[in-house]
């Protein structure tokens, strides 16, 4: 066989290459004979291919769109599987499709996505380049064929992979998923990813879906792959049996009992006497949010934390101690409190570098050895003296007489299963690492029962998997705060108009 060509480049085809241990473990979830016919669609450096023809499989076709990678050889052909007629279908499809956004693609894969009848079809220019190498996949199998691909897990829950996910439902069911949730895949990629193995049937007896989920945040070695692959107890490795996903719903990788207890979660949560106004609404009803009750906004940023904080303030004089921001980190948050208070410098309306040298003495000398990478800072295509925040966001929302809701912007659940939500009072202000919620001016809800409900279980399980999660990290931005079902005690109160 030709040896493959590495080109170190701009990856412009979204390639991250195969590991050799994912190869063999991916080859071994397939049920098929040596004769069967086998279809890679992205061949890359061919380590798919290498691997199956080691093992007896000879019935192969490839296609690279990548000339300089590899040359042509017995299986492989140099051409799109994007845009290329294939007649032939096939009883496995195995492999690595690219991944790429949109607005990432070159133009000559924009130019093949728009002229493809299957694309048109089924996406749209806010999905990923992945979607048309696993529809048209298959589009190409047999009936009873097996598909089995590598793959972020990001497109089994976001909008946009709707179309996918029931074309999906219509024509096939999982036999397998392996979830490796921040285990390292990829040089170069941090990336949550899953393997997944998928029968093409119109049967709908279909079985439970096996599902392995791998926690560990560290390389993969074979000793690793091989208990997943034997389901043998190992630290960091679940095993479950969950039901067959669903259409227009997300696609959770969760246990059927915590599904559930979300789906519970969800009905109280439901908004009474609903108009249903789409076919979506008819299969979904929708629910009052915390985004209906709460206003949210993330802290302010001063392009420079070290350089504004202060720890000793007992020497300032008097116009200087009404500058200072009494601000609480991530890092101070615990479940309904904190522990510590930081003390920033908060100056504005300073005419000129005299003003302030001559009037903030002890914050100009506090500042001189931080001008320099203060100076620096990403201005937001302003002009910003080095003594001033760069980026005052929401400054009078959080200057509001009243207490409030504060949660780190990023939280790590590998080793807990509770968010932070703290309740804070008055005249405390959060900087950019976290995200703070206040109550609507029209709500009658109790701020104490919405710091309990944020901190209950049930929030932080349909957070987990309804949320923004990289890895083992949820995000607290106000998009995925403010769609946390709410069930309502009170009441909303109408503003008037």
């Amino acid at each position: 066989m030709t040896k493959p060509i590495f080109v170190n480049n701009k990856n412009k085809y979204g390639q991250y290459f195969t590991p050799q241990l994912i190869v063999d473990y991916m080859i071994s979830l397939s049920n098929i004979n040596k004769k069967s016919s086998i279809l890679e669609p992205s061949s890359g450096e061919c380590v798919f291919i290498n691997t199956l023809e080691k093992n007896g499989y000879e019935n192969i076709t490839a296609y690279e769109i990548d000339k300089m990678l590899y040359q042509n050889t017995d299986f492989v052909i140099n051409k799109s599987f994007v845009t290329t007629n294939i007649n032939k279908k096939f009883n496995l499809i195995i492999g690595n499709p690219p991944y790429i956004r949109w607005k990432n693609l070159e133009n000559e894969l924009k130019e093949e996505l728009e002229n493809h009848t299957l694309w048109h079809k089924y996406f749209n220019s806010l999905c990923d380049y992945s979607y048309i190498f696993i529809l048209k996949s298959i589009e190409l199998l047999e009936k009873g064929g097996e598909l089995i691909f590598i793959t972020p897990e990001y497109w089994l829950n976001t909008k946009h992979s709707l179309s996918l996910r029931n074309y999906m439902v219509q024509n096939c069911y999982f036999e397998q998923i392996t979830h490796f949730n921040e285990t390292p895949i990829f040089e170069k990629a941090t990336v949550s990813t899953i393997i997944f193995k998928y029968i093409k049937s119109k049967n709908k007896n279909y079985s439970k879906i096996k599902l392995s989920k791998h926690y560990a945040n560290r390389k993969l070695t074979t000793e690793v792959m091989q208990n997943i692959q034997n389901k043998r107890n190992q630290k960091n490795t679940i095993y479950l049996e969950i039901d067959q996903f669903e259409e227009d719903k997300r696609w959770l990788l969760t246990s059927d009992k915590i599904k559930e207890e979300l789906k519970v979660f969800e009905n109280h949560c439901l908004i009474k006497n609903q108009i249903q106004t789409s076919l979506l609404d008819l299969r979904a009803n929708k629910f009052h949010t915390i985004g209906d009750i709460c206003d949210i906004g993330n802290g302010l940023v001063s392009g420079l934390d070290k350089a504004f904080q202060i720890h000793n303030i007992d020497n300032l004089n008097e116009n200087e101690k009404k500058h200072i921001l009494r601000v609480i980190k991530a890092k101070d948050l615990k479940a309904y409190s904190y522990e510590n208070i930081t003390n920033y410098i908060h100056l504005y309306n300073i005419k000129d570098e005299e003003e302030f040298k001559n009037n903030f003495p002890n914050f100009y000398n506090h500042f001189i050895e931080f001008k320099e990478k203060l100076d620096k800072r990403y201005k937001y295509n302003r002009e910003i003296p080095y003594w001033e925040w760069v980026f005052l966001r929401n400054f009078k929302l959080f200057s509001k007489d009243e207490k409030r809701i504060f949660v780190p912007c990023k939280e790590r659940i590998s080793n807990k299963d509770y968010f932070r939500f703290a309740l804070i009072e008055s005249n405390l202000y959060p900087t950019q690492d976290v995200t703070a919620l206040f109550k609507k001016e029209n709500v009658k809800e109790s701020i104490y029962y919405i710091l309990a409900l944020l901190n209950n279980k049930r929030v932080f399980d349909w957070l987990s998997n309804n949320g923004v999660v990289k890895g083992n990290i949820v995000e607290f931005s106000e998009k995925p705060i403010s769609s946390i079902p709410f069930e309502l005690l009170t009441g909303i109160i109408k503003k008037k108009y």
